[in-house]
This record gives C-alpha cells, structure tokens and sequence, in this order.
C-alpha cells in the first residue's frame, strides 16, 4: 500500500471515529490543522511529510478530555490503526511520540520528546486554537462543560499543574490568559510564528470589546 493511500484511509477512519464529536475537536478541527500542517511543512527542510499528515489526522483520535483523562487511548487507537495499514514500524513510533507530547497540558508541562514534525504539528494544531476560530472553539467547549462565560471573582491561574489544569472548571474567559495567549510565543517554525501574530491580536482584540461589553463602555 502506498503512502498516499495509507493517508487517505487514515483520513476516512478519522473521520468515521470522530463523527459525534464535539464541535471544537471533530474531524473539521483536525482537517484544518492536517491543511495547516501540510503548508508549514512546505516551509521548513528535510520535513518527512508522511508522518506530518499522520501525526496530524491523528493527533486528537481520542482526546484525553473526552476519555477521562486517559492519555494512553489515543496512542494506542493510532498505533493499531497504523498497523492495520502496514505502516512502518518507526513511523508509527515517531506518531505514538507526537500525540503524546502535542497538547499544551498547562504552562508547567515539559515535552518529553522533540521533532521537526512535532514542532510543525503542534504549531498547526495551536494555531486553530487562536484567531477567530479559537475563539469560536473556545466558547464552544466552554458552553459543551457548561461552564461561566466570565466570572470577575475567579481569576486566571499561570501557575497550574498538568493535572490541575485538566480538571480546571473555570470561566471560559480565563482560558485566553491560561493557555490562548500564551501560544503566540510558544511557536516553533518562522511560518507558525507570522500566522499567529495576526491571530493574536485578533484575540486581544475581542477581549477589548468582550470587557468593554461587560462594563457597559460600549
């Protein structure tokens, strides 16, 4: 089987498992972020791009959030899926390692593991998380743990652990100051870094406008 076949098997399982998805992590999340991907990787050398589109349709096959916190599923869901396909041995090593070590998990979480095609991902995957689909995403998920659009009495927390930020309830506002504007500066590749600068701003601006709301300036 050849690898553009492989790719779009993978595409049509990923697809096929993530139909009831929630919104902000369905098969369109990952169908930007495997486009996004391609594109960045067409920007930095000696990128095996192969393993970016797998790591990228599978890097949220089952996320951690949606099982429990259980970080094992989705490496496991891929690499059994990756040796249906015949896939080599290395490549589905090297995918195990990026969807093991793409999430943000809180400020304080050190990845264990460095790629080039870690770095491209995860730029890919971080940028849908900012601009005006982020926002979108954001809320999205706020409204699906049915959680406080602002509370002005709980503030954000930077200083969270791996785990108190997976068990974080708090107000889908505090989610730009805890992980969404932080990402600007936490891109790997020149391409990641120009794209999220105008995707930051828009964030800091649609807070102005959100607390200007709020306050009743506007």
């Amino acid at each position: 089987m050849n690898e553009s076949q492989i790719i779009e098997n993978t595409k049509e399982f990923v697809k096929t498992t993530l139909k009831n998805a929630e919104g902000g992590h369905d098969y369109f999340h990952i169908e930007r972020v495997y486009k996004n991907a391609i594109a960045i990787s067409k920007d930095e050398q000696n990128a095996n791009e192969f393993i970016v589109s797998l790591g990228a349709l599978l890097h949220d096959i089952a996320d951690s959030k949606f099982h429990n916190g259980d970080e094992t599923i989705g490496p496991k869901v891929a690499t059994e899926f990756l040796e249906s396909q015949k896939v080599d041995i290395s490549v589905i090593e090297h995918v195990q390692k990026i969807i093991e070590n793409i999430s943000f998990k809180g400020g304080n979480f050190q990845q264990q593991f460095k790629s080039l095609e870690l770095d491209i991902i995860q730029d890919a995957d971080r940028l849908d998380a900012i601009g005006a689909i982020g926002v979108a995403r954001c809320f999205n998920y706020g409204g699906f743990k049915n959680r406080a659009l602002y509370d002005p009495e709980i503030k954000p927390n930077l200083n969270m652990t791996k785990e108190e930020y997976k068990k974080s309830k708090a107000p889908t506002i505090n989610h730009f100051y805890e992980k969404l504007l932080l990402l600007k500066d936490r891109m790997n590749t020149s391409s990641g870094k120009r794209i999220a600068e105008q995707r930051h701003l828009f964030m800091e601006q649609f807070l102005s406008q959100f607390f200007g709301e709020w306050e009743g300036k506007l």
